[in-house]
């Protein structure tokens, strides 16, 4: 059985911590912090669910790498990123990685909570839905999330354009994905896929 979802905070400014912990439990969400990534891997359980709060810049292993780590071990985990320097190119690295967000401290306390509350319910339907996927479905939702057109699949596969079909509105609806781009977007966030689609349709 999956733990309570959680919010899971990790950074190694005390202040910044403490701050963020004290804000979460305010809203009534469940919180946990810790001060570096190392200690976060050392106590992380593959049953955990919830969102990572997760500062880019921390000694020994950073946001990003840790994001890479929980990615490896196929972690279902919406990452909320904040950082002290806007660096476009490591928003656009963390982001295609699967990161659902990227917010320059000090972060706006409602916009948090907001961006927070909609990563909460985003594990919750991608836990869910990724568990009523049986394997082919779930083999078929890689594939089109990483882009590939229906006979592709088909002939990856060795099944019917029509099998694909079926499978991938199975799919679609298990997961209320609304769009392909939006299936992307789940599959990179569960360590799916690490590349953005090449087509959308």
């Amino acid at each position: 059985m999956s733990a309570q979802p959680k919010v899971y905070v990790v950074d190694d400014d005390a202040a910044v911590r403490n701050g963020l912990t004290a804000m979460f439990d305010a809203a009534g969400l469940p919180v946990e912090a810790f001060s570096s990534a190392k200690d976060f891997l050392a106590a992380y359980r593959p049953e955990w669910s919830g969102c990572l709060v997760l500062d880019v810049s921390m000694p020994d292993v950073s946001g990003p790498d840790l994001q890479a780590e929980l990615n490896r071990r196929g972690a279902q985990m919406p990452i909320i990123f904040l950082t002290a320097h806007g660096d476009i190119p490591m928003t656009v690295t963390a982001i295609k990685a699967g990161a659902v967000d990227f917010l320059t401290k000090p972060a706006d306390g409602a916009v948090l909570l907001k961006r927070v509350r909609a990563a909460l319910a985003r594990s919750t339907q991608m836990a869910e839905g990724l568990a009523s996927l049986t394997e082919r479905e779930r083999e078929v939702m890689t594939r089109v999330a990483a882009g590939l057109a229906s006979k592709e699949i088909a002939r990856e596969l060795a099944i019917s354009h029509r099998t694909v079909e079926i499978h991938r509105a199975r799919v679609m609806q298990k997961m209320k994905a609304r769009s392909v781009l939006e299936l992307a977007d789940l599959a990179r966030a569960l360590g799916l896929i690490t590349a953005p689609p090449d087509k959308g349709g």
